[in-house]
Protein backbone atom coordinates (compact mmCIF):
# COMPACT_ATOMS: atom_id res chain seq x y z
CA UNK A 1 0.00 0.00 0.00
CA UNK A 2 1.49 3.32 -1.04
CA UNK A 3 1.27 6.27 1.29
CA UNK A 4 -0.21 9.28 -0.50
CA UNK A 5 -1.18 11.28 2.52
CA UNK A 6 -0.63 15.00 2.66
CA UNK A 7 -0.65 17.56 5.43
CA UNK A 8 -4.08 18.90 4.45
CA UNK A 9 -5.68 15.52 5.14
CA UNK A 10 -4.04 15.26 8.55
CA UNK A 11 -5.05 18.81 9.45
CA UNK A 12 -8.68 17.65 9.45
CA UNK A 13 -8.01 15.07 12.15
CA UNK A 14 -7.82 15.51 15.93
CA UNK A 15 -5.39 15.63 17.70
CA UNK A 16 -3.12 15.68 14.62
CA UNK A 17 -4.48 19.13 13.82
CA UNK A 18 -2.82 20.37 17.00
CA UNK A 19 0.69 19.54 15.76
CA UNK A 20 3.00 22.03 14.11
CA UNK A 21 3.52 21.58 10.37
CA UNK A 22 7.16 20.56 10.70
CA UNK A 23 6.19 17.94 13.29
CA UNK A 24 3.50 16.53 11.00
CA UNK A 25 5.99 16.32 8.15
CA UNK A 26 8.41 14.48 10.40
CA UNK A 27 5.92 11.67 11.12
CA UNK A 28 4.15 11.60 7.76
CA UNK A 29 5.96 8.49 6.57
CA UNK A 30 5.09 6.71 9.82
CA UNK A 31 1.35 6.90 9.11
CA UNK A 32 -0.10 4.00 7.12
CA UNK A 33 -2.73 4.64 4.45
CA UNK A 34 -4.85 1.49 4.22
CA UNK A 35 -7.89 0.17 2.36
CA UNK A 36 -10.66 -2.23 3.31
CA UNK A 37 -13.55 -3.66 1.30
CA UNK A 38 -17.07 -4.45 2.47
CA UNK A 39 -17.09 -6.78 5.48
CA UNK A 40 -13.40 -6.47 6.31
CA UNK A 41 -12.57 -5.51 9.88
CA UNK A 42 -10.31 -2.64 10.89
CA UNK A 43 -10.11 -4.02 14.42
CA UNK A 44 -12.15 -6.33 16.60
CA UNK A 45 -13.60 -6.11 20.10
CA UNK A 46 -10.96 -6.96 22.68
CA UNK A 47 -8.00 -5.89 20.52
CA UNK A 48 -5.15 -4.32 22.48
CA UNK A 49 -2.93 -3.22 19.57
CA UNK A 50 -1.84 0.36 20.24
CA UNK A 51 -2.97 1.84 16.93
CA UNK A 52 -4.91 5.08 16.43
CA UNK A 53 -7.31 4.70 13.51
CA UNK A 54 -9.17 7.31 11.40
CA UNK A 55 -11.60 6.85 8.49
CA UNK A 56 -10.77 9.06 5.48
CA UNK A 57 -13.39 7.92 2.97
CA UNK A 58 -16.19 5.39 2.80
CA UNK A 59 -18.27 4.20 5.73
CA UNK A 60 -17.50 1.92 8.67
CA UNK A 61 -19.82 0.39 11.24
CA UNK A 62 -19.04 -0.17 14.91
CA UNK A 63 -20.63 -3.38 16.17
CA UNK A 64 -21.37 -5.02 19.51
CA UNK A 65 -21.66 -8.70 18.57
CA UNK A 66 -23.96 -8.59 15.52
CA UNK A 67 -25.67 -5.32 16.44
CA UNK A 68 -24.60 -2.05 14.79
CA UNK A 69 -23.95 0.59 17.47
CA UNK A 70 -22.70 3.44 15.28
CA UNK A 71 -22.00 4.31 11.66
CA UNK A 72 -19.13 6.65 10.74
CA UNK A 73 -18.55 8.09 7.28
CA UNK A 74 -15.29 9.66 6.11
CA UNK A 75 -15.34 13.46 5.98
CA UNK A 76 -17.92 13.85 8.77
CA UNK A 77 -17.35 15.43 12.18
CA UNK A 78 -17.31 11.96 13.77
CA UNK A 79 -14.50 10.90 11.42
CA UNK A 80 -12.27 13.73 12.63
CA UNK A 81 -11.61 11.79 15.83
CA UNK A 82 -9.94 8.41 16.42
CA UNK A 83 -12.29 5.45 16.18
CA UNK A 84 -13.06 3.79 19.53
CA UNK A 85 -9.63 4.66 20.97
CA UNK A 86 -9.97 3.10 24.44
CA UNK A 87 -8.12 -0.21 24.88
CA UNK A 88 -9.01 -2.99 24.90
CA UNK A 89 -11.43 -2.15 22.09
CA UNK A 90 -15.04 -2.14 23.24
CA UNK A 91 -16.43 -2.60 19.72
CA UNK A 92 -15.59 -4.16 16.36
CA UNK A 93 -15.03 -1.82 13.39
CA UNK A 94 -15.90 -3.15 9.93
CA UNK A 95 -16.11 -1.63 6.46
CA UNK A 96 -19.64 -1.09 5.11
CA UNK A 97 -18.20 -0.66 1.60
CA UNK A 98 -14.88 0.40 0.12
CA UNK A 99 -13.00 2.30 2.81
CA UNK A 100 -9.76 4.23 3.04
CA UNK A 101 -8.38 4.73 6.52
CA UNK A 102 -5.14 5.53 8.29
CA UNK A 103 -3.41 3.92 11.23
CA UNK A 104 -0.64 5.38 13.37
CA UNK A 105 1.18 3.85 16.31
CA UNK A 106 -0.47 5.33 19.41
CA UNK A 107 2.80 5.47 21.34
CA UNK A 108 4.46 7.38 18.50
CA UNK A 109 1.52 9.80 18.36
CA UNK A 110 1.60 10.39 22.10
CA UNK A 111 5.38 10.95 22.14
CA UNK A 112 5.02 13.35 19.19
CA UNK A 113 2.24 15.30 20.92
CA UNK A 114 4.32 15.54 24.08
CA UNK A 115 7.41 16.73 22.22
CA UNK A 116 5.46 19.21 20.14
CA UNK A 117 3.61 20.71 23.09
CA UNK A 118 6.67 21.12 25.27
CA UNK A 119 8.48 23.01 22.51
CA UNK A 120 8.23 26.35 24.33
CA UNK A 121 11.05 26.27 26.87
CA UNK A 122 10.66 28.09 30.13
CA UNK A 123 13.31 28.55 32.77
CA UNK A 124 12.09 27.98 36.30
CA UNK A 125 12.93 30.23 39.23
CA UNK A 126 15.13 27.69 40.89
CA UNK A 127 17.24 29.94 43.12
CA UNK A 128 17.69 33.42 44.50
CA UNK A 129 19.91 35.87 42.70
CA UNK A 130 22.26 35.74 45.63
CA UNK A 131 22.74 32.00 45.20
CA UNK A 132 23.36 32.42 41.48
CA UNK A 133 25.93 35.17 42.04
CA UNK A 134 27.90 33.04 44.51
CA UNK A 135 27.86 30.11 42.13
CA UNK A 136 26.54 27.80 44.83
CA UNK A 137 24.84 25.41 42.43
CA UNK A 138 24.23 22.75 45.07
CA UNK A 139 22.31 25.20 47.22
CA UNK A 140 20.42 26.39 44.15
CA UNK A 141 19.53 22.81 43.29
CA UNK A 142 18.30 22.06 46.80
CA UNK A 143 16.35 25.33 46.85
CA UNK A 144 13.86 23.81 44.40
CA UNK A 145 11.05 23.06 46.85
CA UNK A 146 9.74 20.13 44.85
CA UNK A 147 13.17 18.49 45.07
CA UNK A 148 13.03 18.82 48.85
CA UNK A 149 10.44 16.04 48.85
CA UNK A 150 13.05 13.61 47.55
CA UNK A 151 14.36 11.25 50.27
CA UNK A 152 17.68 12.49 51.73
CA UNK A 153 19.39 9.26 50.70
CA UNK A 154 18.41 9.98 47.10
CA UNK A 155 19.82 13.50 47.28
CA UNK A 156 23.09 12.12 48.56
CA UNK A 157 23.16 9.52 45.79
CA UNK A 158 22.37 12.19 43.18
CA UNK A 159 25.37 14.27 44.25
CA UNK A 160 27.57 11.17 44.18
CA UNK A 161 26.45 10.19 40.67
CA UNK A 162 26.47 13.63 39.07
CA UNK A 163 29.27 13.81 36.51
CA UNK A 164 31.25 17.02 36.01
CA UNK A 165 31.72 18.03 32.37
CA UNK A 166 33.77 21.04 31.25
CA UNK A 167 32.68 23.04 28.20
CA UNK A 168 34.06 25.90 26.10
CA UNK A 169 32.07 28.89 24.88
CA UNK A 170 30.14 27.88 21.75
CA UNK A 171 29.98 24.17 22.59
CA UNK A 172 26.64 22.50 21.96
CA UNK A 173 25.50 20.57 25.03
CA UNK A 174 22.15 19.35 23.69
CA UNK A 175 21.12 19.27 20.04
CA UNK A 176 17.48 19.72 19.10
CA UNK A 177 16.08 16.45 17.78
CA UNK A 178 18.49 14.20 19.69
CA UNK A 179 17.28 11.67 22.22
CA UNK A 180 17.40 12.83 25.83
CA UNK A 181 20.27 11.23 27.74
CA UNK A 182 21.01 13.45 30.72
CA UNK A 183 19.57 15.83 33.28
CA UNK A 184 21.84 18.87 33.63
CA UNK A 185 22.56 21.40 36.38
CA UNK A 186 24.71 24.45 35.57
CA UNK A 187 27.61 24.72 38.01
CA UNK A 188 29.55 27.58 36.36
CA UNK A 189 28.92 29.66 33.25
CA UNK A 190 25.91 30.47 31.11
CA UNK A 191 23.94 28.66 28.38
CA UNK A 192 21.52 29.81 25.69
CA UNK A 193 18.40 27.87 24.69
CA UNK A 194 17.48 28.09 20.99
CA UNK A 195 14.84 26.36 18.92
CA UNK A 196 15.04 25.76 15.19
CA UNK A 197 11.89 26.40 13.15
CA UNK A 198 11.05 25.80 9.48
CA UNK A 199 11.50 29.55 8.92
CA UNK A 200 14.65 30.00 10.99
CA UNK A 201 17.25 27.27 10.70
CA UNK A 202 19.69 29.29 12.81
CA UNK A 203 17.35 28.99 15.75
CA UNK A 204 15.41 31.49 17.84
CA UNK A 205 16.84 32.42 21.23
CA UNK A 206 14.33 31.36 23.88
CA UNK A 207 16.09 31.74 27.21
CA UNK A 208 19.39 32.28 28.97
CA UNK A 209 20.35 29.78 31.64
CA UNK A 210 22.52 30.65 34.65
CA UNK A 211 24.13 28.88 37.59
CA UNK A 212 21.65 26.58 39.34
CA UNK A 213 19.32 26.30 36.36
CA UNK A 214 18.50 22.82 35.10
CA UNK A 215 17.54 21.37 31.72
CA UNK A 216 16.99 18.07 29.97
CA UNK A 217 14.24 16.80 32.24
CA UNK A 218 11.33 17.14 29.81
CA UNK A 219 12.90 14.90 27.16
CA UNK A 220 13.64 12.28 29.80
CA UNK A 221 10.14 12.48 31.28
CA UNK A 222 8.27 12.29 27.98
CA UNK A 223 10.75 9.90 26.33
CA UNK A 224 10.69 12.28 23.38
CA UNK A 225 13.39 14.04 21.38
CA UNK A 226 15.03 17.16 22.77
CA UNK A 227 12.88 20.14 21.74
CA UNK A 228 15.65 22.77 21.82
CA UNK A 229 19.39 23.24 21.42
CA UNK A 230 21.44 24.23 24.48
CA UNK A 231 24.71 26.03 23.65
CA UNK A 232 27.37 27.38 26.01
CA UNK A 233 27.58 31.17 25.98
CA UNK A 234 30.72 31.11 28.11
CA UNK A 235 33.27 28.61 29.31
CA UNK A 236 31.54 26.59 31.97
CA UNK A 237 31.01 23.47 34.02
CA UNK A 238 27.85 21.37 33.95
CA UNK A 239 26.86 18.56 36.28
CA UNK A 240 24.86 15.82 34.58
CA UNK A 241 22.82 12.83 35.75
CA UNK A 242 22.20 9.85 33.45
CA UNK A 243 18.74 8.84 32.31
CA UNK A 244 18.45 5.73 34.50
CA UNK A 245 19.58 7.61 37.60
CA UNK A 246 17.22 10.47 36.80
CA UNK A 247 14.27 8.08 36.50
CA UNK A 248 15.07 6.26 39.73
CA UNK A 249 16.30 9.13 41.91
CA UNK A 250 14.30 12.14 40.71
CA UNK A 251 11.28 11.20 38.63
CA UNK A 252 9.88 8.39 40.76
CA UNK A 253 10.16 10.18 44.15
CA UNK A 254 8.78 13.45 42.77
CA UNK A 255 5.74 11.97 41.01
CA UNK A 256 2.93 10.14 42.77
CA UNK A 257 1.02 7.69 40.59
CA UNK A 258 -2.52 6.51 41.41
CA UNK A 259 -4.74 3.84 39.91
CA UNK A 260 -8.29 4.63 38.80
CA UNK A 261 -9.94 3.73 42.12
CA UNK A 262 -7.44 5.77 44.16
CA UNK A 263 -7.77 8.71 41.75
CA UNK A 264 -11.57 8.59 42.05
CA UNK A 265 -11.21 8.80 45.83
CA UNK A 266 -9.05 11.94 45.52
CA UNK A 267 -11.76 13.50 43.34
CA UNK A 268 -14.48 12.48 45.80
CA UNK A 269 -12.48 14.16 48.57
CA UNK A 270 -12.47 17.49 46.72
CA UNK A 271 -9.73 16.98 44.15
CA UNK A 272 -9.89 18.07 40.52
CA UNK A 273 -9.23 16.18 37.28
CA UNK A 274 -6.69 18.09 35.16
CA UNK A 275 -6.70 16.79 31.59
CA UNK A 276 -3.60 17.95 29.68
CA UNK A 277 -4.61 16.63 26.25
CA UNK A 278 -5.56 18.88 23.34
CA UNK A 279 -9.11 20.33 23.25
CA UNK A 280 -10.07 18.08 20.34
CA UNK A 281 -9.09 14.98 22.31
CA UNK A 282 -10.85 16.28 25.42
CA UNK A 283 -14.07 16.88 23.50
CA UNK A 284 -14.32 13.25 22.38
CA UNK A 285 -14.20 11.83 25.90
CA UNK A 286 -13.14 12.96 29.35
CA UNK A 287 -13.83 12.44 33.01
CA UNK A 288 -16.87 14.21 34.46
CA UNK A 289 -15.95 17.62 35.84
CA UNK A 290 -12.46 17.53 34.32
CA UNK A 291 -10.60 20.77 33.60
CA UNK A 292 -8.82 20.88 30.23
CA UNK A 293 -5.46 22.64 30.22
CA UNK A 294 -3.24 21.37 27.35
CA UNK A 295 0.37 20.66 28.19
CA UNK A 296 1.72 23.27 25.77
CA UNK A 297 -0.30 25.99 27.58
CA UNK A 298 0.38 24.80 31.09
CA UNK A 299 3.25 27.15 32.00
CA UNK A 300 1.32 30.15 30.68
CA UNK A 301 -1.95 29.36 32.50
CA UNK A 302 -0.76 28.50 35.99
CA UNK A 303 -2.91 31.33 37.37
CA UNK A 304 -5.96 29.27 36.40
CA UNK A 305 -5.02 26.64 38.99
CA UNK A 306 -5.79 26.71 42.71
CA UNK A 307 -2.70 26.08 44.87
CA UNK A 308 -4.99 24.82 47.61
CA UNK A 309 -6.56 22.10 45.46
CA UNK A 310 -5.18 18.65 44.70
CA UNK A 311 -5.06 17.81 40.99
CA UNK A 312 -5.19 14.40 39.36
CA UNK A 313 -3.35 14.92 36.07
CA UNK A 314 -4.37 12.71 33.17
CA UNK A 315 -3.83 12.18 29.43
CA UNK A 316 -4.16 9.18 27.11
CA UNK A 317 -1.23 7.15 28.40
CA UNK A 318 0.41 8.95 31.33
CA UNK A 319 3.31 10.36 29.31
CA UNK A 320 2.08 13.93 28.84
CA UNK A 321 0.56 13.96 32.31
CA UNK A 322 3.87 12.96 33.93
CA UNK A 323 5.62 15.83 32.14
CA UNK A 324 2.85 18.19 33.29
CA UNK A 325 3.00 16.92 36.87
CA UNK A 326 6.78 17.43 37.01
CA UNK A 327 6.30 21.07 35.94
CA UNK A 328 3.52 21.59 38.47
CA UNK A 329 5.55 19.98 41.26
CA UNK A 330 8.32 22.51 40.66
CA UNK A 331 5.69 25.25 40.99
CA UNK A 332 4.55 23.76 44.34
CA UNK A 333 1.13 22.50 43.20
CA UNK A 334 -0.41 19.39 44.75
CA UNK A 335 -0.52 16.83 41.95
CA UNK A 336 -0.81 13.11 41.35
CA UNK A 337 -0.75 11.26 38.03
CA UNK A 338 -3.31 8.76 36.73
CA UNK A 339 -1.45 5.51 36.08
CA UNK A 340 -1.75 4.28 32.49
CA UNK A 341 -3.87 7.19 31.31
CA UNK A 342 -7.48 7.46 30.17
CA UNK A 343 -7.19 4.82 27.43
CA UNK A 344 -6.75 2.10 30.04
CA UNK A 345 -10.28 2.14 31.33
CA UNK A 346 -13.87 3.17 30.79
CA UNK A 347 -15.19 6.66 31.36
Amino acid sequence: MTNKLDIAQLRRLSPLNGLKTDTLLAILDKIELLEASRGQTLFTKGDTDKQTVYVLSGTIVLKESDSIVQTIAGGTDEARNPIAPILPRHLTAAAAGDVKYISIDSELLDVTLTWDQTGIYEVGDFSTEQLKETGNWMAAFLNIKAFQKIPPANIQTIFMRLQQVNYKAGDIVVQQGDSGKYFYVISHGHCMVTRETPFNKQGIDLAKLDVGDTFGEEALLSEAKCNATIRMQTDGILMRLGKDDFQALLKQPMLEWLGQDEADKVIADGGQWLDVRLPGEFKVFHNDGAMNLPLYLLRHKLDMLDPGKKYVVCCDTGRRSSAAAFILKQKEFQVVVLTGGLNQGEL
